[in-house]
């Protein structure tokens, strides 16, 4: 019978899609030798909101935490998402930065790089992909699933066909708002496989409820890796449960090596975990709630979770039903992109601008404009003109390759504006990835060592 094996999420998007990406190292250190011997394919532990979050609300060096992975889960191949051309962040970085940072990622401890675009423009991951390949990694080429008048199986198995020229190790479809249908994925998954011959990693959530189904009719068309998440932290926006996946294949006769008593300890341990991101209010129970209406919206985990802190910090929760009817309509009028990181933040704040303001595109940001301007790529579908016109002004849309416009020795002059407080590579990726959040946490730094050098010397 047909191996299937697990990518555990709990440390990345399971922990995304639920808390924020709240999750800090020393919280769930304590079970790294337990996943280590799990058995999985790969844990998916770094990237997405991960690095961003470590320097801005966690204190932690997301470097230092992937180190610190690296060494606990010495058996484990670490997996980390990384958004092509915009690297971790929310806009597009020159290629010597993105081949730079995928190479310190390798380096620091990553096994499989993830590699998606928000436009599933190809041309956005070819570094990355050629960049991950040379520095002894393996390349995930990612499709952003979604559903429009534009996107079609047969789109999808293009991009595959470009994906595999590029020199990936494997096809990930991934569906992040949840709205893979069982039958679209058996479809999918077969006309992936009769077109190339490379493993197909199944990605979705539970967000719609379809899930479970998905996965089922995905491995029976011939899908080799599903990523799941261990129970405490499964469901709702999250991944389906990983326990539930292994004991029902199991019983359908499928070889799954997983091992039942660590990813039982593994649920033991992250129950109390997930009672206290409940009790603080940091698992909001809608984010646990089945919405079909997902199907309609599109809307993924970690965007639904942005949408409502966004109208809970504006006091505007009572505009959360029309924010969800506005975001496809803004997502038509900019040419169908799936919504996941950045465009799914580009298009919800959008939403949401235009439900608070009573009135459409009166009010927009530097990312949308930047949008449209054409920084992201190429769109599935054009944007809608009119609007377009409203939102650049007198603006100019973007000639060609944006990437090919970017200046070629940003990584020289980030390295000289910091001096003597980068002490790295990884500290000069930190500060371009994230300016003023990297400043704070560089200042930061180095007053908590300050403060240790003192209290030492006390001691003394």
């Amino acid at each position: 019978m047909k191996k299937v094996q697990f990518t555990e999420t709990v440390l990345r998007d399971a922990n995304q899609s639920l808390i924020a990406t709240r999750l800090g190292y020393n919280q769930f250190e304590p079970i790294l030798d337990t996943i280590d011997k799990a058995g999985f394919y790969s844990v998916e532990c770094w990237g997405g909101a991960t690095f961003d979050v470590c320097l801005r609300f966690l204190g932690e060096d997301p470097w230092e935490r992937l180190r610190k992975l690296r060494q606990k889960l010495p058996n484990t191949k670490l997996q980390m998402l990384l958004r092509g051309q915009n690297i971790l962040g929310y806009k597009h970085y020159p290629d010597d930065i993105v081949r730079r940072f995928v190479r310190a990622a390798v380096r620091n401890g990553i096994d499989i790089i993830r590699i998606f675009d928000a436009l599933n423009d190809v041309t956005n991951l070819k570094v990355a992909i050629e960049e991950a390949v040379n520095s002894g990694a393996m390349a995930s080429g990612a499709i952003s699933y979604t559903t429009s008048p534009v996107h079609t199986r047969e789109k999808y198995v293009e991009m595959v066909k470009e994906l595999a020229s590029m020199g990936v190790n494997s096809i990930c479809i991934k569906d992040m708002a949840g709205i893979l249908t069982p039958k679209a994925a058996y479809d999918l998954v077969s006309a992936i496989k009769d077109a190339v011959d490379l493993p197909v990693v199944m990605h979705t959530h539970c967000t719609t409820g379809l899930a479970f189904m998905t996965y089922l009719k995905s491995i029976e068309a011939g899908a080799d890796v599903i990523d799941t998440a261990i129970s405490p932290f499964s469901g709702g926006t999250s991944q389906p449960a990983t326990e539930t996946l292994y004991y029902a294949l199991k019983e359908f006769g499928y070889e799954v090596d997983l091992d039942e008593k660590s990813i039982n300890a593994m649920a033991d341990f992250f129950k109390p975990l997930r009672a206290e991101f409940l009790e603080k209010g940091t698992l909001n129970p809608i984010s646990m709630a089945t919405d079909t209406r997902c199907l309609t919206y599109q809307i993924p985990g970690g965007m639904l979770s942005n949408l409502l802190s966004q109208l809970k910090s504006l006091n505007a929760l009572d505009k959360f039903d029309e924010a969800l009817i506005e975001t496809p309509k803004v997502r038509a009028d900019m040419g169908y992109p799936p919504l996941v990181t950045p465009t799914s933040q580009l298009v919800g704040t959008q939403a949401v601008q235009n439900v608070l303001a009573g009135e459409r595109y009166k009010n927009v940001g530097a990312e949308i404009k930047a949008y449209c301007r054409g920084e992201y790529g190429r769109t599935p579908a054009p944007i809608n003109e009119e609007v377009r016109a409203k939102i650049l002004g007198d603006l100019k849309p973007v000639e060609g390759r944006y990437a090919d416009t970017l200046p070629t020795d940003t990584y020289e002059k980030a390295a000289e504006k910091l001096g003597d407080t980068a002490r790295c590579e990884e500290d000069v990726l930190s500060y371009i990835s994230f300016p003023q959040v990297a400043e704070k946490f560089f200042a930061d730094r180095k007053a908590k060592e300050e403060k240790v050098v003192r209290y030492t010397i006390t001691e003394a």
